[in-house]
């Protein structure tokens, strides 16, 4: 059983590459209101994270699921993975009554693609199937937190919200907690029992859950070594002899040599999210500060590694190894990735399975296999550890109480482990109608590729892991990739903490991507990104590490 993912997007934006990944993993921490020992603003919201035993006692019990051992377990912060076949004659049931009633309820979902008609057959059979009576308003992904923000201003919110941790800026980031109710009544301790899959949702994910100091979202967990992959063309580089580089300046002297605009060969497209890796800096999109091993809590800009990182990206383009359209930002890099016309790229590990069966039929010489990330210098790198949750579905405050028991319940249907009834349902709907078995593996017809899409996925989900039972050897790969990655893992001062800075630090590091983009591209100049990192700290930046400092002393972490 595979999750629906889509691919990446086609310009460099951190943001909407978050998004477009939003059913495969969420990666990067939402800054939300919850509680140390900073202030709240006149109405009445509060700044901060709630952590270390606060934090615990606010949690849900964990139950570990039983149903379905994986065939590779998890190791160095990696998903499970399942490379057997499952008899599907044979599902197991992790919902074995239904905890819906079937009372009406409203679900606002941010969606990619074009969404199926409001009682389509998908629809109309995972409500049979859990009790449910689901009216979706699914709204374009794309533009959501302005959707988003307008609903959460008004006076009518739907029964339950997804909300993804990259909407949680400005004014969203504050209406969560005057928003969304406290579910600690439903599922904190061992109350979350009633709801066996909610309860196998690892701890660290219902730990960023908490916002306004209550237990606020169901989240959807993300392992920790799901890191942004740079993908390369095996096939070719077996064909043309090319030997994987292990440092900056092997891939630098690989790229001239790979490229050849004459035969519409380059070897790369953007390199700057892989290059973040290469060099050691937090990724763009995180909360960015960690104490380091001096014991400074630093920013990621203002590390040496943070230009040495872009001035290496800066010489791929300049060399004229970067495709032209990457330059222009235009087009999609997985797109120019299949054709051949990009070697490298960075993608999702979602990806790795996608382009695969995208392929398989047109171009069966085709091969894509995940780089290892390397240290710059050739040593080994240094990673961070992704956030635990980066999507929540909430409820809204005064809901009644039917409505929170169904909300729950179909939340609890979502969250189904790999190798149940519940979670075919969820990812292919219904067999005969959705999908056929071949060869013992589910393949998606036209009318489950259209509406057995996004939505129900968003509710909640499973203990991160990794299944392909078409091609059970790239589920081995994803999971063997991560797990050498996740070697190199070290979690930050603030790691799992759900943070909401001041609202007078909203747009404080606003400039810095587009600064980056232009700066690899030869726009602009060292200069300015050193201008930009002065006034950075001159406007806040040094202020801001002092909040930041006192919230990690508070945290008990």
């Amino acid at each position: 059983m595979t999750p629906n993912a889509d691919s990446a997007p086609s310009g460099p934006s951190r943001r909407s590459f978050l998004a477009s990944t939003a059913v495969a993993t969420a990666a990067v921490a939402g800054g939300m209101p919850l509680l140390t020992a900073c202030g709240g603003s006149d109405s009445g919201e509060r700044e901060g994270a709630t952590s270390g035993k606060a934090a615990d006692k606010l949690l849900p019990t964990y139950v570990a699921s039983t149903l379905a051992k994986p065939d590779i377990p998890t190791k160095n912060g990696s998903t499970a993975g399942y490379t057997s076949k499952v008899d599907l004659a044979a599902l197991a049931t992790s919902v074995p009554n239904k905890l819906a009633t079937g009372a009406p309820l409203k679900i606002m979902s941010p969606f990619w693609g074009s969404p199926p008609k409001a009682g389509c057959a998908y629809y109309t059979a995972l409500d049979a199937a859990a009790g449910t009576k689901i009216t979706w308003q699914n709204q374009d992904g794309n533009t959501y937190g302005q959707k988003l923000g307008a609903v959460l201003a008004s006076s009518s919110i739907p029964d339950m919200v997804i909300v993804p941790s990259w909407e949680l800026v400005g004014k969203i980031a504050n209406a969560v907690t005057a928003k969304f109710m406290d579910l600690g009544p439903y599922l904190a301790g061992d109350k979350v029992k009633k709801y066996p899959n909610l309860a196998a949702i690892p701890s660290d994910a219902w730990r960023m859950s908490i916002f306004g100091g209550a237990l606020r979202g169901i989240p959807m967990p993300a392992a920790p070594a799901s890191f942004i992959t740079p993908f390369y063309r095996k096939d070719i580089f077996d064909k043309k002899g090319y030997t994987v580089p292990k440092s900056a300046d092997e891939f630098l002297s690989w790229a001239k040599e790979a490229t050849s605009a004459k035969a519409k060969v380059w070897a790369c497209g953007d390199m700057r999210w892989s290059a973040a890796g290469f060099f050691s800096v937090l990724p763009a999109g995180t909360i960015g500060w960690n104490i380091g091993d001096d014991g400074k809590l630093t920013y990621r800009i203002e590390h040496p590694e943070y230009l040495e990182h872009l001035e290496w990206v800066r010489k791929l383009f300049a060399a004229g190894v970067v495709h032209p359209d990457d330059k222009a930002i235009t087009g999609d890099p997985g797109q120019r990735f299949t054709a051949g016309q990009v070697l490298v790229y960075n993608g999702n590990g979602a990806d790795w399975w996608g382009k695969t069966v995208e392929q398989a039929q047109s171009n069966p010489d085709f091969r894509i296999e995940g780089m290892d990330y390397f240290g710059a210098d050739g040593g080994h790198p240094t990673l961070y550890a992704g956030q635990p949750a980066g999507i929540w579905s909430m409820i809204r405050k005064g809901a009644s109480k039917t409505t929170i028991e169904n909300a729950l319940a179909a939340a609890n249907f979502s969250a189904a482990p790999y190798g149940t009834k519940e979670r075919m349902y969820v990812d292919y709907g219904v067999e005969g109608t959705h999908y056929t078995v071949k060869n013992g593996v589910p393949v998606k017809n036209d009318l489950g590729i259209q509406e057995v899409n996004n939505a129900w996925a968003m509710l909640a989900a499973p203990a991160p892991y990794t299944a392909h039972p078409d091609f059970p050897e790239i589920a081995r790969k994803q999971v063997e990739w991560q797990q050498r990655q996740g070697a190199f893992i070290k979690k930050t001062s603030t790691y799992g903490m759900n943070i909401v800075e001041p609202t007078r630090y909203a747009t404080l590091s606003s400039q810095f991507e587009q600064l980056e983009i232009d700066y690899v591209r030869g726009n602009k100049k060292v200069s300015d990104i050193q201008q930009a990192i002065a006034t950075w700290k001159s406007s806040g930046g040094d202020q801001l590490r002092d909040w930041y400092k006192q919230l990690i002393d508070g945290s008990g972490n």
